[in-house]
């Protein structure tokens, strides 16, 4: 039985929660599954298991993880939800204890205060042979990658005290992670610890860096060279909240800060660049050619948090395009902003063998999304920064599409050369499909759809573990087309 609160947007529709576990061993194949892809497509998200208390923030539901096992034309089927704490206590509990809006008062008496560790539903990645489910409040929950099972908080043998980035990125010469935490000792300040976890999961630096003021900072991106944070001016405020007026807000008189720092260098070598205000969510990916760097990323003119006086911004401001920053590591200070679609897009991914280098495709999702009046994102575009062009694949507006993910054909393919796959919801089924497209011909549709009887509800990333593939993946110098 699925949660129904027609009410609530994030609580219908596509985004309705399913209450159910489930394992399908062959699901019906419409098209033909590519015979060389191989391995299983993680797709995580938000699931709430009993009817949330006050106003519902998605991104406080239980995470759910649905296993897409594609082999020799086959493709399985199985999700499970990570057995946090939180989940634990409800699940024995019978009901919702825990609120999602981060008022207090919206959780039970019984629960006040508790500490526990999250609720693992943002992105899900392998590293160090674990599985990790991820949000950026609190350190990684290890799964099983076959059952799902949940094993337990990961914590780099002790060494993260606390949080992470729900998006560390991977080295894929040497499988090192790199990765940060926002608000590292969970008080609200400028503070950002950064992080590098070798390929056997060993911490083998942390430095804390400080920012112009206390923000959101969800996602980061690395060069060969350096790291690159962007601080947008959505910033939080305790003693702000204490007075009435918004936690989180927009105050795009602060500008944007973006501070690079050399791999091979510490935070004495930060250098800062200032630009307009600006949110950004998700990068694409950066890359260097000596001192010059440049960071592609989803930028939209304002977010949809309030002003700090508790005015609200204008949501067609909060449209994203794909934008590409650029920066003379000689010459901190400014830094110089092209749009490179205008297409509304978002969830950007990239073949991850270029993570880091100079790269020709980039994939989203697209058409509908935030700024429009769409909540839902409608198609898939693959940018290919040859051509300049975004070429779309429009599923219908009866369906939800999710962010697509790239998987190289072979470990030795060519950049692009390959598949992208993403789940998609069908309004009319109530129902949701893996579709597998050739990622060169997304206009073309799928090749393949794998169909569920249920929905996946939309959530956030996805994840992909060839069977072929190690994760320290090697072939990353291969020349770029």
């Amino acid at each position: 039985m699925a949660i129904a609160n027609l009410n609530d947007p994030y609580l219908s529709k596509g985004f309705e929660p399913i209450r159910m576990e489930c394992d399908c061993a062959h699901l019906t194949i419409e098209g033909e599954v590519p015979a060389d892809l191989d391995g299983t497509f993680y797709r995580i998200g938000p699931s709430p298991q009993f009817a949330p208390r006050g106003n519902y923030n998605p991104l406080n539901g239980d995470g759910m993880v649905h296993a897409f096992r594609v082999h020799k034309g086959n493709v399985s089927y199985r999700n499970r939800w990570v057995r946090t704490q939180q989940w634990n206590l409800e699940h024995a509990a019978g009901r919702a204890l825990f609120g999602t809006s981060g008022v207090p008062s919206d959780s039970d008496s019984s629960v006040a205060s508790m500490q526990t560790d999250g609720v693992a539903n943002t992105n899900i990645i392998w590293h160090a042979n674990k599985l990790l489910a991820l949000e950026e409040g609190h350190g990684p929950i290890e799964l099983d990658p076959v059952s799902l099972e949940t094993i337990g908080r990961w914590s780099f043998n002790n060494k993260l005290p606390r949080n992470m980035t729900a998006h560390p990125k991977i080295d894929p010469d040497s499988g090192e992670m790199i990765f940060f935490a926002n608000f590292p000792t969970g008080r609200v300040t400028r503070d950002i610890e950064f992080y590098v976890a070798n390929a056997s999961g060993d911490m083998v630096r942390s430095e804390m860096i400080r920012g112009p003021f206390p923000a959101l900072v969800h996602d980061f991106a690395v060069t060969t060279d350096f790291v690159i944070i962007a601080m947008c001016p959505v910033t939080v405020s305790i003693k702000r909240a204490m007075a009435g007026a918004p936690l989180i807000a927009w105050e795009p008189e602060k500008g944007t800060h973006v501070g690079i720092m050399p791999r091979n260098g510490g935070v004495e070598d930060i250098r800062w660049f200032e630009g307009e205000a600006c949110m950004v969510w998700h990068l694409m990916n950066a890359f260097n050619e000596g001192d010059r760097i440049v960071a592609d990323v989803c930028q939209q003119e304002a977010p949809l948090f309030p002003f700090a006086d508790g005015s609200p911004t204008d949501h067609r401001r909060a449209t994203q395009y794909l934008t590409r920053w650029d920066f003379d590591w000689s010459k901190p200070g400014s830094f110089t902003v092209e749009r490179l679609s205008d297409e509304r897009c978002e969830y950007p991914r990239i073949d991850e063998r270029r993570i880091g280098l100079s790269y020709r495709h980039g994939y989203v999702a697209c058409i509908g999304g935030p700024g429009s009046d769409d909540i839902f994102h409608r198609g898939i575009g693959h940018f290919d920064h040859a051509t300049m062009q975004m070429r779309i694949y429009a599923a219908g507006p009866r369906f939800a599409v999710a962010e697509p993910v790239f998987v190289p054909k072979q470990q030795g393919s060519r950049e692009g050369e390959g598949y992208l796959l993403t789940n998609i919801f069908d309004e009319d089924r109530n129902a949701s499909h893996l579709a597998i497209f050739d990622a060169e011909q997304i206009e073309n549709g799928p090749i393949a759809r794998a169909h569920l009887d249920h929905r996946v509800p939309v959530g956030f990333h996805g994840y992909w573990r060839g069977d072929f593939v190690n994760r320290s993946v090697r072939g990353r110098r291969q020349p770029n087309p």
